[in-house]
Parts: C-alpha cells; structure tokens; sequence
C-alpha cells in the first residue's frame, strides 16, 4: 500500500515539473490589455489585417512554435510590429527573402523559439521561396506590373507573393510562399508575349537591385512634414502639401499624414512615384533651426 501511494506521489510531482518548464500561455482574452488597447493607432485601412496578426501570435504563445503570417504590405507590417511589441511574451520578425524586402512575412513566436530568427532570419526561417523566370524580353520588355499579373493569373492570391525583382531584359526573380514554388514552376510559362521558364533558386541567388542613394541636408524652420518632405524630395512645399493632402505621401509606411505633422530622427517618408525619404539625424542650430540629415532612396 505505502509502495503504491509513494508512486502515485512521484508521478504527480513529474507531471507538476514538466507543466513548470511549460507554462500555460495567458489567453489576449485575458490578457490584461484588451483587444481595442492593443490596436490602438493602427489606421482603419490596416485593423482586420493587423487583427488577424494578434490572432495568429495568440495561436503562436499557446502551442510555443513559430507562426509565419502571408506576406504583408510595408504599411501593414509597420503597424503590426507596433502592436506586437505591446505584447511581452512575444517576439516577431519580418521576412521578406532578404534584409531590404518591402513585402514581407512576419514570423511570431515566444523568444525561446525566436532567438536564432532574431540573429539571422535568412539561416531559420523557411517560410519564404526564391524563383527565377528566365525570358527573352529584349524586344518585349515586362514590368513589375507585368510580372505580378501573370504570376496571378495562374490562379494564386496576393498574398502569397513577396517582391519582385526586376532583371531587365532577362526576367525576373520573385519571392513567394514555400507551398508556391511547385504550383508557379508548372504554370508561369509567359509573361506578356515571352514564352519564360521558371524554376526554384537559393536566396542566395537574389540579385538584388542597388537603390541610388543621395545624401540630403538641409536647415528648416520646423519639422513639419510638409517642410522635411520638400526638402528630401526636392519640391516646393506647396507642391509637397497638395501630395500630402491627396493621401500620396505615407508616414512610417502609415496613410493618412498630416501636413503639420512633426518629422522625428528615424522616420521614413515615402511618394508614390519618387521613392522614399529617411530621416538620419536632427540637430537644433544655436539660431532655433533644425539642421536635418537624410537619405533619399530613388
């Protein structure tokens, strides 16, 4: 009898130490900030998307295994990165095939899991594809918008497909999800009037095109938006505040900016059709100014 009840005993206390090395995950339910708190500031364009982020890390913290979101635009994974930080159990990466991708996955996970991602994402994460599409486009020549229609028409949604990079006259080289990469070797066979053959490659294969770099300083009244956009743009400011105001410029990859907005050091600046603008480093001049280091990215 004494046996008996000495093995029950033990078998209770290695049960309660194997739940110990596992905790049980806290439900965003809750969580003792609720699902409005965690999403505030995040535009109305951008919330159900940003939402089903915070699902997907809720489902990332209780089975304690990495979660990979489709692949997200820059404005969508700048705000669920803001959000995701709210979250102290959480870590996430994003993810796009290489480190200037625009479109990326964002991968979730607690920080045991993550640490290895945070280091080198490329060496961890297996959630993003290369492919090539070779072509003669020398007397046909595709665009980016060339590109992205036929890999759609082959059936597949947006959001299983990253950037795409342009190789002139040769193709293209794409990033896409892993469960992609079969289904597009066997349907993309043309792009515009090009007959194209399409086949997986290594990331370490992307050839990534170089972004023209012109280092911008300039001494300005205020940090007004309007004011540092015009100036890293090279426009006038009136010019730059009808941009603004007609939704073409984004703060921080956000919508919706406002002209008297103020700029901060790290800030990015994007215009639809002329690149984008980073703030490097704001010094305040013994005159009262603002003397602003950027880099525009053409």
């Amino acid at each position: 009898m004494q046996r008996s009840l000495h093995r029950g005993n033990l078998l209770k206390l290695l049960k309660s130490r194997a739940s110990a090395k596992r905790p049980h995950a806290r439900s965003l339910s809750t969580c003792a900030k609720s699902r409005d708190d965690l999403l505030r500031g995040v535009s109305a364009d951008n919330r159900d998307d940003v939402a089903r982020v915070l699902e997907l890390a809720e489902r990332a913290r209780d089975s304690w295994q990495i979660a990979s979101t489709v692949f997200l635009s820059p404005p969508i994974v700048a705000d669920s990165m803001v959000v995701l930080q709210r979250l102290a159990d959480i870590t996430a990466v994003p993810w796009g095939g290489y480190s200037q991708a625009e479109r990326c996955r964002i991968a979730i996970g607690r920080e045991e899991e993550m640490s290895g991602a945070l280091i080198d994402p490329g060496s961890v994460l297996d959630s993003v594809a290369a492919l090539k599409v070779e072509g003669n486009f020398l007397f046909d020549p595709a665009t980016h918008r060339d590109f992205l229609g036929s890999i759609l028409g082959t059936g597949i949604e947006r959001q299983v497909v990253g950037d795409i990079l342009v190789q002139g006259d040769r193709g293209a080289q794409i990033l896409v999800s892993c469960s992609m990469v079969q289904h597009l070797e066997s349907a993309l066979i043309q792009v515009r009037s090009v007959p194209v053959k399409t086949r997986a490659i290594s990331l370490s294969e992307l050839r990534v095109p170089v972004a023209k770099v012109v280092e911008i300083q300039s001494t300005e009244a205020s940090l007004r938006l309007d004011a540092i956009a015009s100036a890293g743009f090279r426009m006038s400011r009136s010019k730059m505040s009808d941009l603004i105001k007609g939704g073409d410029v984004r703060l921080n990859w956000k919508a919706g900016a406002k002209t008297s907005v103020d700029v901060s050091q790290g800030d990015v600046i994007s215009c639809s059709g002329k690149g984008r603008v980073e703030v490097k480093n704001i010094t305040q001049t013994k005159k009262g100014k603002y003397s602003v280091e950027m880099v525009r990215f053409v």
